[in-house]
């Protein structure tokens, strides 16, 4: 009998694991090796931890290894990207396997470097999923990747490369990877902007149907826009310099050319929506108020004609309510702060919102049967007369570009308000006039359409605050005519008189916090206007009571009436129609300081004050079948949290002392005996200027004489310096004349030494001819005595000699 084989023992996951990464690491033919890595990435998925420990730094190996190798990198790739992402079930499962792999790559720039190395193949698997594995480390280890990419030589420029690539699955993969790689840092944001992606990011743009019929991708590209332009001056400057603003003209000029296309399928609309909503966030990326470049970026946009392109996209019937209300607000950005772009904003023409249907963006009638208004017109039409809910947030936006029609302009603002006191006191029918609407009785439209007065407070309280000129401007608004014997009713009174009765008729909240946010916007700091306010005495009891009551929720409406209070008391004087003396015992008594720091407190710490720059302004806050929670102005809140101090404090001021305020350099809000001190002044003044003019004329004598005396003595000097000149200068003549002498003189002497030395040079050769005829006489001498010493004759050293010498001379003879 045969005995049964006994079959071989089956390998655990973690064994087979541990063999397989040894085979990958030992192997030496490739095929060996990717084998292995097949196995691995059959248990990826399930046991990611396992394999990582095992295997990773073989996987990066290999990929270093064999990168020429398609095959082999692919399978690599998928690989790692698995262990990125295993399977939900996993029993290793864990967030931290993908930091632990993460750090592994980020540790060594080389494996950055290599990832991006794959961007230069051709492969399509190799550059996808280099690209995705790049984002998968990115996601986990956020600045260490960003560090390693941009010290990667070429990494940036590989990258942005990639948006070239005409397949969509790679060049979208790129941008979702440039995406997440630069919404921080300014220098990527730099290298990449650099590196021509603002003109490959509008190539995709225009390749996939611009902002009308581009899909997903569009709006991606947009975001990436935006991270390479936000709060990054020197882009957006390259942006202006590369002349992209006009690409972005021509984004909008087809949007307006496409907007009514029905060809477009209901599906495609709301990422069309998406995609202009993207855009108009883009542009105004460029318009932070008070940036570097601000105003440089309007004059280029309002130049290639951007500012018309997003205003006509705003009154475009066709255009959906969300991004009307985006448009008007990057139209008010486009035009805030620059004088020149206001001046021109009045000039533009768009469509009546008066005579098309608002909702729904509806288009049934045809665009030539609406009528053409001057954009101020259309913007106060939207603002005050279109009651629609869903037209909320658009009206909002229509009321932040008339603010910013007049922001800083002193002339635009005056012209305004001068237009709106014209059209009321005219008695003109003009349900789009803020002064009009504000001061006429409130009726039941304050009820239905509470936002109509809310608005036209809010563009009244711009038009006057911290402006002395406009508040005098403005009260200069009466109703009555004294000379009939009419009661005269001021614009204040009128205002404070609708702020009184709708309190007593339980308006809702937003009606009551538009007059009180006009009325303490208008009364602080201006004394004229306490005095126009007190004037009718009935309007200080009734504040207090409304302080005591509870309108609404009791502490918003209380709390401005409570600051209101305070604002008259501050600025009130002893020569007001109700004295200070008087108003204090009544806030004191009837009030009660306790209430009145105890309201202010309660409207400080209201979340809809206290939360304003967090809370949403919009529509959307709005509860269902309720009204938007939009009860303040921005330029309101920073008003009460500047000076809230100020007015906490007001109630605890003596009656006797009076606060002086500045306007237009003139201190005004000073009590009687302060006008007769300053009348006391005046007159020391004006005698000490007499007498200072005096001595004036006195020093002005003195200086007169002692300019004739120094003019005596300059003369006289000037003399003395002259004979000193004609003295100096006949010297110099007659040193001169010597001169000439010396040198005639020198000459001479210098020919005469010449001569003597050429006779000297003569008497010298003459001595030498002698002296050598003398030598040769000696010589013969010489021989003369030997020879006479050879003849026996006695010759002596001395005569004999000179005998001899004649004798000789005798015989020569």
């Amino acid at each position: 009998m045969f005995g049964i084989a006994t079959p071989p023992a089956r390998q655990s996951v973690s064994e087979t694991i541990t063999t397989l990464s040894g085979r990958l690491t030992s192997s030496t033919l490739l095929e060996d090796r990717r084998a292995a890595i097949l196995g691995l990435r059959s248990f990826a998925k399930e046991y990611p931890a396992s394999v990582a420990s095992d295997a990773l730094r073989g996987l990066i190996g290999s990929l270093s290894n064999d990168r020429e190798d398609v095959d082999t990198v692919k399978v690599t790739l998928e690989t790692l990207l698995m262990l990125f992402n295993p399977n939900d079930n996993s029993p290793e499962a864990s967030e931290e396997i993908a930091l632990w792999l993460a750090d592994e790559f980020t540790q060594r720039q080389d494996n950055i470097t290599l990832l991006l190395d794959f961007l230069e193949t051709q492969d399509f698997y190799s550059r996808l999923y280099s690209l995705q594995l790049l984002s998968a480390i990115l996601a986990s280890r956020t600045e260490r990747t960003e560090e390693c990419i941009f010290t990667a030589p070429l990494g940036i420029s590989r990258l942005v490369a990639v948006l070239d690539d005409s397949r969509e699955a790679i060049r979208n993969e790129a941008l979702s990877l440039l995406t997440y790689l630069t919404p921080t840092s300014t220098e990527l944001q730099k290298r990449v902007a650099f590196e021509d992606a603002f003109d490959r990011i509008f190539n995709i743009i225009k390749a996939e149907g611009s902002l009308v019929r581009g899909d997903r991708i569009v709006e991606d590209c947009l975001i990436l826009l935006a991270n390479l332009l936000r709060l990054n001056a020197s882009n957006q400057s390259f942006f202006r310099e590369a002349g992209c603003v006009s690409k972005v003209a021509s984004l909008l000029v087809d949007t307006a050319t496409e907007h009514d296309d029905q060809g477009v399928v209901e599906w495609v609309k709301p990422q069309k929506n998406r995609n202009i909503y993207a855009l108009l966030a883009v542009l105004r990326l460029f318009l932070v108020t008070g940036g570097i470049g601000t105003q440089a970026n309007q004059n280029a946009f309002s130049h290639h004609g951007v500012l018309d392109q997003v205003l006509q996209l705003a009154f475009s019937r066709s255009t959906e309510t969300q991004i009307k209300a985006e448009a008007l607000v990057t139209c008010a950005d486009l035009i805030r702060g620059n004088s020149a772009r206001q001046e021109e904003f009045s000039q533009c023409r768009v469509t009546s919102v008066l005579d098309q249907p608002y909702e729904n963006g509806d288009n049934s009638n045809p665009r030539h049967s609406i009528s053409q208004v001057y954009v101020i017109d259309g913007l106060l039409d939207l603002t005050l007369s279109v009651p629609l809910m869903s037209a909320f947030n658009s009206r909002l936006a229509a009321c932040e570009c008339i603010k910013a029609y007049f922001y800083n302009h002193t002339v635009i603002r005056k012209h305004f308000l001068r237009r709106a006191i014209d059209g009321h006191t005219a008695g003109a029918d003009e349900t789009a006039n803020v002064l009009t609407t504000l001061l006429q009785p409130l009726d039941s439209q304050a009820s239905s359409d509470p936002y109509r007065y809310w608005f036209a407070a809010v563009i009244f309280f711009h038009l006057v605050f911290e402006d002395p000129d406009a508040k005098s401007l403005a009260m200069s608004v009466a109703e009555g005519d004294a000379t009939q014997g009419e009661e005269v009713v001021t614009c204040v009174q009128t205002l404070t008189g609708n702020l009184i009765v709708g309190i007593q008729m339980n308006l809702d909240e937003r009606v009551l916090v538009a007059y009180l946010m006009l009325l303490c916007g208008w009364l602080y700091e201006d004394p004229d206007g306490i005095n126009d306010f007190l004037g009718e005495g009935s309007n200080l009891q009734s504040l207090v009571q409304a302080v005591s009551s509870k309108v609404g929720d009791g502490i918003i409406v209380q709390g401005l009436c409570a600051i209101l209070l305070g604002i008259v008391y501050e600025f009130s004087t002893k020569d007001s129609p109700v004295p200070r003396a008087t108003i204090h015992p009544i806030l004191a008594s009837q009030m009660g300081r306790e209430r009145y720091i105890d309201q202010l407190s309660k409207l400080r710490a209201h979340p809809l004050l206290r939360d304003f720059e967090v809370l949403p302004q919009k529509l959307s806050t709005a509860s269902v079948g309720g009204l938007p929670n939009v009860y303040f102005d921005a330029t309101f809140v920073n008003f009460i949290k500047d000076n809230f101090s100020r007015l906490l404090r007001a109630i605890d001021r003596d009656p006797g002392m009076e606060i002086p305020v500045i306007a237009n350099g003139v201190q005004r809000g000073i009590s009687r005996e302060m006008n007769t001190s300053q009348a006391n002044a005046d007159r020391i003044r004006k005698r000490t200027e007499a007498e200072i003019a005096d001595l004036q004329n006195v020093i002005k004598k003195l200086e007169t004489q002692l300019s004739k005396t120094a003019n005596i003595e300059y003369e006289t000097s000037i003399a003395e310096q002259a004979v000193r000149l004609q003295r100096a200068e006949e010297k110099a003549k007659d040193l001169e004349i010597r001169s000439d002498a010396a040198i005639e003189n020198v000459s001479k002497i210098t020919a005469l030494l010449a001569n003597k030395d050429k006779e000297k040079q003569a008497v010298q050769g003459e001595l030498d001819d002698l002296l050598m005829v003398f030598g040769d006489l000696e010589d013969k001498v010489k021989e003369y005595r030997e020879r006479l010493k050879a003849l026996g004759e006695s010759v002596s050293d001395g005569e004999d000699e000179g005998d001899q010498g004649d004798d000789v001379e005798d015989e020569v003879d």
